[in-house]
């Protein structure tokens, strides 16, 4: 597959998952693609960690609610830290956003689904907290999504996409 078969492809999938575990090789291949995303001024504020213990996924799930993913055989836990990186901007979520779109990509590329699960445990209930002491997370690091990886038990609905031409254009903003 090529990357923008990868990136036509790529679809939240939200089904269950079959019991086949995700070799750490995969793991490992998934989040080297996230660490070579760009990052602001090379600030490389993005870490991460993979979850393939059965053990520990059970008790990041016991914490979520609603329930999400409970059946991926694993999970990667995108952290950050907020460092400032030009006349004091900070660009973490730039940052992990991209390393959170090459993971997604090499996700489909191994033949996984996925889904970017951010809102659902960063919102005011604080999910990510209570997640990010089941990892021992320093107090300088936010746990900010949660990706579940997994081959997928049904095939992904692919969600309707408006046409290129209400969406893009070339040189100015259309005007009626």
């Amino acid at each position: 597959m090529n990357v923008l078969d990868a990136i036509r492809s790529r679809h939240s999938y939200r089904g269950k998952y079959q019991p086949t575990p995700v070799p750490r090789s995969d793991l490992e291949t998934i989040m080297q693609a996230g660490l070579d995303a760009p990052s602001g001024c090379n600030r490389q504020t993005t870490s991460l960690i993979a979850v393939d213990d059965p053990a520990v996924l059970q008790r990041l799930r016991e914490v979520i609610n609603p329930p999400v993913a409970e059946t991926a055989p694993a999970a990667i836990c995108v952290l950050t830290r907020r460092i400032n990186a030009y006349r004091d901007k900070c660009f973490a979520v730039q940052d992990y956003s991209a390393a959170i779109q090459n993971m997604l990509l090499a996700i489909v590329e191994l033949g996984y689904q996925s889904c970017w699960i951010e809102g659902h445990i960063t919102d005011d209930d604080r999910i990510c907290d209570k997640m990010a002491r089941i990892l021992n997370l320093p107090e300088d690091c936010e746990l900010v999504c949660f990706l579940p990886v997994g081959i997928a038990e049904s095939s992904p609905a692919v969600p309707p996409k408006k046409p290129f031409s209400e969406r893009a254009w070339f040189n100015s903003f259309p005007r009626p």
